[in-house]
């Protein structure tokens, strides 16, 4: 994966208008997409111009959000012949139209099961696998790491591992933790469920999806700038949360992490620069 960089995207500006304009119900929709079509980036997909159209007529009342979805999938169902550098933009519209749903729903349940169904939900027809633990161990080259890759629970441990992360966060208390103690908290568990990587593919994706389901449940404000212009911010950064090499010096930490849901939730301003994160070459 090539380094990304943070500047606006055309479809930004087209869908910050509508954040601008200051109409409650078309605001909420335009955070949603931006959201969701940020979130893209983490594995280097771009949507299309279709998808942005289709998003402009859901947020202008035209269309509904389950119209909006059923049209990128039926488009794409209907192209019989598609280049091979199509396939990831096919994937790109349909997830960001599936997120778009998913936030603009009502509804939450903190579960491992509402996690898989995420999964499920955000790449049913996709991925052979949706929904279900990947049987496999997996690694993964990461550009911060330099090639060398995070450590992902056993294939034979997720389940055990998902039952756990979320109990103990279940039954952790909130009360008496300020803003940002509870914001670092949140980065740890988002960092913990992560690093299962439950699934084959698209982990990253579906760990944002509940975290800010998660985090509306405590009220939180969401910047939805933070994932539209930082989503590989995000995902860089929760690698060097779980990366640890203690003979040349790294340890793992959620301090990038946590600059990226302050901007996220507490209206901070953190330059979040993805070369920040990349280990010292001094290290190798």
């Amino acid at each position: 994966m090539n380094q990304k960089q943070n500047a606006s995207k055309p479809w930004q500006f087209d869908l910050e208008e509508y954040i601008r304009q200051g109409e409650a119900g078309k605001a909420e929709k335009s955070c949603a997409w931006k959201t969701a079509i940020g979130l893209q980036d983490v594995d280097g997909l771009q949507t299309s111009a279709y998808l942005l159209e289709t998003a402009k007529e859901h947020i202008e009342g035209y269309i509904d959000i389950d119209t909006a979805r059923k049209r990128i999938d039926s488009y794409y169902e209907t192209r019989t012949e598609r280049r091979e550098e199509e396939k990831g933009t096919e994937e790109a519209d349909r997830v960001a139209a599936r997120i778009t749903q998913i936030l603009s729903e009502k509804t939450f349940q903190f579960s491992p099961a509402e996690y898989r169904m995420i999964h499920k939900r955000l790449f049913f027809g996709i991925y052979d696998h949706a929904g279900m633990a990947r049987t496999y161990n997996i690694t993964k080259k990461e550009w911060v790491l330099h090639g060398k890759s995070v450590f992902y629970a056993s294939a034979d441990s997720i389940n055990a591992t998902l039952e756990y992360d979320f109990g103990q966060e279940k039954q952790f208390s909130y009360k008496g933790l300020s803003l940002q103690e509870s914001v670092r908290h949140l980065a740890k568990f988002t960092s913990d469920i992560w690093q299962i990587h439950p699934f084959c593919e698209g982990n990253t994706r579906t760990t944002a999806v509940f975290i800010v389901k998660y985090l509306k449940t405590f009220g939180f404000h969401i910047n939805n700038d933070a994932f539209a212009e930082h989503s590989w911010y995000f995902r860089n950064a929760l690698v060097r949360a779980n990366y640890n090499d203690l003979t040349r010096g790294i340890h793992a930490t959620t301090e990038y992490l946590e600059h990226f849901f302050g901007n996220l939730l507490l209206g901070t301003e953190y330059e979040l620069k993805n070369r920040n994160l990349v280990i010292d070459d001094g290290f190798l």
